[in-house]
C-alpha cells in the first residue's frame, strides 16, 4: 500500500485518484497516518484473506492465556 504525505497528496490529488490501486492509499501528516483512501465499490469479499502472507500470528489466538478448571467450584 502506498503512503503519501498530506501536502503531496493535495498537490497530486487528481493524478493519484486516476492511479489508485485496489490496496488504496494511506495519507499521513508528519509521518502519522490520518486517512486511508480506498477505491469506491471495491467488494468487501476482496478484503477477506487480503492480509495473508503479510502478518504473522504469534501464539494461540483462540486462547486467553489463562488456565482454568471448568469443574472446580469456588
Amino acid at each position: 500500500m502506498k503512503v503519501i504525505e498530506a501536502a503531496e497528496f493535495r498537490e497530486q490529488c487528481l493524478s493519484l485518484l486516476d492511479q489508485l490501486d485496489p490496496d488504496g492509499l494511506v495519507i499521513t501528516k508528519r509521518g502519522t497516518p490520518v486517512a486511508r483512501l480506498m477505491p469506491y465499490g471495491a467488494p468487501e469479499h476482496d478484503q477477506i484473506g487480503s492480509l495473508r502472507d503479510k502478518i504473522e500470528v504469534k501464539g494461540n489466538v483462540l486462547s486467553s492465556g489463562l488456565s482454568w478448571d471448568a469443574d472446580a467450584r469456588s
